[in-house]
């Protein structure tokens, strides 16, 4: 859908922002609000009055802040909580980050939330009677406010935004009555786009699960509706093939606990052996965005082979414990880090397609109820396996990994449908506040 420009531009006179509507002003962000920093820090302290904390992550992932939320108790003084109390209309910013591109996230306030006030690392943005505050929340939704900020931002290990650059932060600004008519539309136009967003990730899920369903199926009951079935005697399990057998990894191949190494060991990029960790393994294949490079002396088990299938056996995540995948050319003759472990098999095709069925889940308490996160090499080889005859097993992997294909790419073309919305719902957000589009009798 297409909407209407307005009649007459002007030059804005403000870096990057181009002609904005003859109507509307440009604005240092000072003259349209008051900006101030919040000074509520996480700590209880006595003789101050109990309060709910609005954090960073609160803000960072969501659009709004309501009552509903699961705020963190904290306390404050009478002067914090008459300054830092939520009002309807106010904007909560992360006003530093660990990247320029984090800076200036903001969630709005629909309704006044008292006994509710503003933490630590976050700025309160709140309107002057001029200016609409849900306008406010758009405009720093927007491409340009981000550049802006990106820029505006200062800082080496963690950057952030002073007081004088938010203060002084030029904005668009239409009269405010046409800010409340784009903040409605883009209400109602991102909730249309959001939905169909959820549609997407619902699919995904869905495809998620049907591609563990059917590898499960063909790992315990094999690709012959037909065969006879017996009892595994193992309850998580039940009946399986009678010509199969149960085997524990131990008697499949060998697990091999990944390099150590310090930081004085790691060198520039291609000055030394790239380490495989946790990082390399995304969506069950080995990927070279997060690298690290060693110069440390290789040992000869330690080389990844063709074959090798690479898990994280230890990680400050459970979820993450578990995720591997199968070494191809691209990563062989590489190492991989002491938190990870490699399984070296000449089953290896189909075993790949054992460890990424709920099998694996449900022998996992072994390590998942350990106070620390580790898939130990003891466990991992006294996992249970079925396994089929050779010639079955070879049938299994290929049948798989042309199923498992089909899944990847329906999930590959809903995140790609996604993302294009959410190009989308930036662009539109971006277009209306700064003027390129006219939505007043939309």
């Amino acid at each position: 859908m297409s909407f209407p420009r307005h009649h007459k531009y002007k030059d804005s006179g403000a870096e990057w922002l181009g002609e904005l509507p003859e109507h509307w002003q440009v604005k240092r962000l000072k003259r349209a609000c008051h900006v101030f920093p919040s000074n509520v820090d996480k700590k209880t302290h006595d003789g101050e009055t109990p309060v709910l904390l609005c954090n960073y992550t609160d803000v960072y992932y969501n659009e709004t802040i309501t009552a509903g939320m699961d705020f963190m108790a904290a306390t404050a003084s009478s002067d914090q909580i008459d300054k830092f109390t939520l009002r309807a209309g106010d904007t909560i910013i992360t006003k530093d980050s660990e990247t320029a591109d984090d800076i200036a996230i903001g969630a709005y306030v629909p309704a006044d939330l008292p006994g509710v006030v503003c933490g630590y690392h976050l700025s309160m943005v709140r309107p002057l009677p001029d200016t609409h505050g849900a306008f406010v929340k758009r405009l720093f939704d927007s491409t340009y406010a981000k550049s802006c900020f990106e820029v505006l931002a200062n800082g080496l290990t963690r950057v952030g935004l002073g007081q004088y650059e938010l203060d002084n932060v030029e904005l668009p600004f239409p009269p405010h009555a046409e800010q409340s008519q784009i903040a409605a539309f883009l209400d109602r136009e991102t909730a249309k786009i959001d939905e169909l967003v959820a549609e997407q990730q619902r699919l995904m899920e869905l495809l998620k699960e049907k591609r563990q369903a059917v590898i499960s199926h063909a790992v315990t009951q094999g690709l012959n509706p037909h065969a006879p079935m017996r009892p595994s005697g193992i309850d998580w399990l039940g009946d399986m093939p009678a010509h199969w057998e149960l085997k524990r990894l131990k008697y499949l191949g060998e697990s091999i606990i990944g390099l150590t190494y310090s930081p004085a060991d790691i060198v520039e990029e291609g000055s030394g052996t790239l380490v495989l960790r946790s990082s390399n393994v995304q969506g069950g294949v080995v990927v070279f965005d997060d690298n690290v490079y060693v110069s440390t002396a290789i040992p000869k088990e330690l080389v990844t082979k063709v074959g090798d299938i690479l898990i994280c056996s230890r990680n400050g995540s459970r979820a993450l414990i578990g995720k591997n995948a199968t070494i191809d050319e691209r990563a062989a003759g590489l190492t991989f880090g002491a938190f990870m472990t490699i399984f070296r098999s000449q089953h290896s095709a189909y075993l790949s397609c054992v460890l990424n069925s709920p099998l694996f889940e449900f022998q996992s308490g072994a390590f998942m109820t350990s106070t620390i996160n580790q898939l130990t090499v003891g466990v991992l080889n006294n996992f249970e396996v079925p396994l089929p005859p050779a010639d079955e097993r070879e049938k299994i992997a290929a049948f798989l990994g042309k199923e498992t294909a089909k899944f990847s790419t329906l999930t590959a073309e809903a995140q790609r449908a996604i993302d294009l919305l959410q190009e989308r719902r930036t662009a539109l957000i971006s277009a209306a506040v700064t003027g390129q589009i006219d939505v007043r009798n939309t």
